[in-house]
């Protein structure tokens, strides 16, 4: 089943973050144990009843020298092509103003289903003020007072009432394969660099539209699928130069991905942006391939290649166990390198270890590099499990999880690596207490 997309949508100071915050269930803010994953607060992945979705918070996005109706559209129209339902917040104290009215408008354009809530209303005087909403022409107010959580339950069963089905069948001899990254680094080049034809427009300026979708092609013998990135698909608006909104357009990518090739600009470097993108990719469990474009314009030296390969590896420590790949896509040099690479971490995210293997090499481990003392007591691991595979996932059983610490963790992980390979693709590894 594919994830809905939730946009919450509305003038600065409604309460947007706060019904966010509710709907998601905590606080969002950087939400991983790994050291350099840099996430900002735009979305999350919420559940209510039955279904999934992922929901966007617009609140937090700022615009330099842009008036105020002008921020309001650009969060409305990019909520809009993204979402596939948009929750409309207003402020029930205030009543509605010109910027309720304007969203409202664009939102009748788009012709995508709406929730509107009325917020703050968590007192009985103010319930009487979302009538006046009525006029606003996108359907019934539901009041709702984020900060106490009233009515947040009510908007979730209209979200999910309205919320699309859609059965993803996928091919099992498909590999799916996204290209991601910031703007302008050259991933519609790639693109068409791998399938070998101009398929997509290739332009200097960032954010071109990409009327392409998801293009399937075969390259000896081996089915491939190359999931549109979703860079703007409306002529004109080049939105894209607002990093923050490369990772919105990166994620259902990700999502419908087997393997994602992170691209980065090599005559730049790594910068933050680059850091948030590759982040949602590891955070999402799938295979990546680094691959570091543009070589064709660095002036080298026999140092150059392993001078950028230590900066990612500084930058991108959460990755280390993605290969890098140096190529110039306009020159299509060492992009022949892509699809085998691609078929071997894909391989490596499906490997599946036998339990007694598994097993032997997690008491070699311990007989290695024994655990120490943490949180009052030392960990015992009797036994473990492979449970899933993309990414491959284990659990140790062990007499109390608190007492294995992150390091000894890592350590374990690296056991892992070095008996089976698994390069390109993450390793999960979670502790319950054996009963």
């Amino acid at each position: 089943m594919k994830k809905g997309v939730v946009a919450i949508v509305g003038r600065a100071n409604v309460g947007k973050s706060t019904i966010f915050n509710r709907i998601v269930g905590k606080r969002v803010s950087i939400v991983e144990d790994t050291p350099g994953v840099t996430r900002d607060r735009i979305y999350g992945d919420a559940s209510w009843l039955t279904r999934e979705f992922r929901i966007i918070d617009t609140g937090g996005i700022e615009l330099e020298n842009a008036s105020f109706t002008e921020q309001i559209k650009m969060q409305a129209e990019i909520a809009i092509e993204e979402a596939d339902i948009i929750l409309f917040v207003v402020n029930g104290r205030e009543g509605i103003t010109k910027e309720d009215t304007f969203v409202a408008r664009l939102l009748q354009k788009s012709r995508k289903p709406v929730v509107l809530a009325v917020n703050k209303i968590d007192d009985q005087i103010y319930k009487d003020n979302i009538y006046d909403f009525y006029s606003l022409g996108i359907g019934d107010p539901i009041a709702v007072s984020g900060s106490h959580g009233i009515g947040i339950g009510d908007v979730l069963d209209e979200i999910i009432h309205q919320l699309p089905a859609v059965e993803e069948t996928q091919e099992d001899d498909v590999i799916r394969f996204s290209i991601i990254g910031r703007p302008n680094v050259g991933k519609s080049s790639l693109t068409n660099a791998i399938l070998g034809e101009e398929r997509v427009i290739v332009s200097d300026i960032e954010g071109t539209t990409r009327d392409a979708i998801d293009t399937a092609f075969e390259k000896d013998g081996q089915k491939y699928c190359v999931v549109d990135t979703a860079g703007m698909r409306k002529k004109g608006k080049v939105y894209e130069n607002i990093e923050k909104y490369s990772v919105l357009r990166a994620l259902s990518a990700i999502e419908k991905s087997n393997v994602v090739l992170m691209v980065i600009d090599g005559h730049q470097g790594i910068v933050e942006q680059d850091k948030h993108v590759a982040g949602y990719a590891h955070e999402a469990g799938k295979a990546v391939i680094l691959v570091v474009n543009k070589w064709d314009l660095i002036e080298k030296d026999s140092k150059t290649m392993k001078k950028m390969e230590n900066q990612i590896r500084e930058q991108l420590k959460y990755l280390d166990y993605a290969p890098i790949v140096f190529v110039s896509a306009k020159d299509h040099k060492r992009v022949h390198l892509l699809l085998p690479l691609i078929q071997e971490v894909y391989a490596n995210s499906q490997k599946r270890v036998a339990t007694s293997v598994l097993n032997d090499v997690l008491i070699d481990a311990q007989t290695m590099n024994p655990t120490t003392t943490f949180n009052g007591g030392r960990l015992k691991i009797y036994y473990a499990n492979q449970v899933s595979v993309c990414p491959p996932t284990f659990v140790l059983f062990t007499n109390d999880p608190q007492y294995l610490h992150f390091s000894y963790k890592r350590y374990l992980e690296n056991r892992l690596r070095d008996a089976f390979g698994f390069e390109g693709t993450p390793i999960h590894i979670l502790c319950r207490k054996r009963d």
